[in-house]
């Protein structure tokens, strides 16, 4: 049977409840892990602080475009962090033949999976990386107009996409390689870059974070559209359908490899 957006909804705020309550019961690792959650992008604030304390700008790019691409890539980056952090713990599951028992629901398979984990330490980076996206675009006198504000929001969920779709494909892996966790490792490692302009990389990278590995997807090219809306490159406006097609393409990646499992075999 077909089921649709509303069933899908409803089952995962079900699921998303008793996680949470699940998680709260242990309040003291929820403060410890979200504090420390917030006190790592502390320490990239700072860092960017340093950097400008020595120079003005950094290939063109002022300190609060940059406070902006942080915060931008912070923000886009939290879907992942809460909605697909069960992806870490797939290979795991697929070596000890647990992961048949997904197999075996009458609903979405990839969906199952996913939800049955959310990483609410992750709203600590959200929040912080609002903050710092409110007081960039302050600092930087942007408009605040509703079709900016439109922009931004599609921007933001469509760059998310890239990441996701990363991380998607990364952790697939696991159905056909055995030592996959330092695949997604690897991969996941590159986000760390897409806090900063691919300007600044030499052009083998750059090529490599736009077409290979495209991390320039995550902040760099969707934050253009506000950041300079009236010399917009086409690659920025094309980072919806970019972010829609990896995560179509990583979808189905994660599950052909879910479909082929058939358990240990013991």
């Amino acid at each position: 049977m077909k089921r649709g957006l509303g069933f899908y909804l409803r089952i995962y705020a079900r699921i998303l409840v008793q996680d949470i309550k699940s998680k709260m019961s242990y309040r003291a690792d929820f403060i410890i892990s979200t504090l420390g959650m917030i006190c790592t992008n502390i320490a990239g604030f700072v860092s960017f602080w340093i950097v400008f304390q020595n120079f003005p700008s950094v290939d063109g790019w002022s300190y609060y475009e940059m406070l902006f691409l942080y915060g931008f890539s912070l923000v886009s980056l939290t879907p992942v962090q809460c909605l697909f952090d069960n992806n870490w713990s797939l290979r795991m599951y697929v070596y000890s033949g647990d992961f048949i028992k997904y197999c075996f629901r009458p609903i979405n398979l990839f969906f199952y999976y996913q939800s049955e984990v959310f990483d609410i330490k992750g709203l600590g980076q959200l929040a912080f990386g609002i903050g710092t996206l409110v007081y960039a675009w302050a600092k930087l006198g942007l408009p605040v107009t509703a079709l900016m504000i439109v922009k931004m929001i599609v921007f933001l969920i469509t760059a998310s996409l890239i990441m996701i779709a990363l991380q998607n494909a990364a952790a697939a892996t696991c159905f056909w390689i055995q030592n996959s966790f330092y695949v997604l490792d690897f991969v996941f490692r590159f986000k760390d870059y897409a806090k900063y302009p691919i300007t600044i990389f030499s052009p083998v990278f750059r090529f490599i974070f736009t077409f290979l590995m495209p991390i320039a997807f995550i902040a760099y090219y969707p934050s253009l559209v506000i950041l300079h809306p009236d010399e917009v490159p086409l690659l920025s406006w094309l980072s919806p359908v970019v972010g829609l097609v990896f995560f179509f393409l990583s979808y189905k990646i994660w599950m052909y490899g879910a479909m082929k499992y058939s358990g240990t075999g013991s």
